[in-house]
């Protein structure tokens, strides 16, 4: 079986705040609900945090103009995503002609990146995505739920992930056969979703990992990050 990458000390997820909750109305947690698991975090450092959001042109008395964004727009987002760390899990990435696309209008500029390690066989999916908000600030949304992501695969857990971007976040299905990772940063929402449709031996991959998994995933979209920023 591959275990965790030994990419970086061990972290520890933490309950995602509830910052817009009135006081004295915190939930309880679930009774007999799974606890924080520990994943070694392959961080390799944190991104910086924007120091300051166009929203605070409000305390000097005039409106923000548009956000300033700290990322550049991708041309091609399968050459800026390596997938190198989950390439170490699943095989080469890019040798099947990742499917590549970008968008851009008014208020966003979009990329999406899809990629497999089987050609015709459903077996290890990666999916790389990156916002740049040009109007708005992306955080303030960060934590609405993915109401067409629980549609599509019913109930999920989200956990908190330290030191990635200004917030970062991990939600799964049960059983972490699929697995989606995002993070906000200076105007860009950037994510990685996993698609394992088994951690069994298959295709000639060795058993696989979810924490090993999960830890590649916040490798992965550190480079990303790195890799976009101005």
């Amino acid at each position: 079986m591959i275990t965790d990458p030994e990419l970086g000390e061990e972290w520890k997820t933490e309950p995602m705040e509830q910052s817009s909750a009135p006081s004295g109305s915190a939930r309880e947690p679930t009774a007999g609900g799974p606890g924080p698991r520990p994943w070694r975090w392959a961080l390799g450092g944190a991104v910086v945090a924007s120091a300051v959001w166009a929203g605070g042109l409000y305390a000097v008395g005039g409106p923000p103009g548009d956000p300033e964004i700290s990322y550049r727009a991708s041309k091609n987002l399968c050459e800026d995503f390596a997938a190198r760390t989950l390439g170490g899990i699943a095989g080469d990435l890019h040798k099947l002609r990742p499917v590549n696309h970008e968008s851009s209008n008014r208020a966003v500029d979009g990329a999406v990146c899809a990629m497999t390690n089987v050609e015709g066989a459903q077996d290890f999916t990666v999916t790389a995505r990156v916002d740049l908000h040009k109007k708005v600030d992306p955080s303030v949304e960060f934590d609405v739920p993915p109401l067409g992501l629980m549609a599509n695969i019913g109930a999920v857990h989200t956990e908190a992930v330290p030191g990635l971007g200004e917030r970062a976040a991990m939600i799964g299905s049960a059983g972490d056969q699929f697995m989606h990772l995002k993070a906000v940063d200076g105007g860009a929402v950037f994510s990685i979703e996993v698609s394992a449709f088994t951690f069994g031996e298959r295709h000639g991959r060795p058993a696989t990992d979810a924490d090993a998994v999960k830890a590649a995933m916040a490798e992965d979209l550190r480079e990303l990050i790195a890799a976009l920023r101005k």
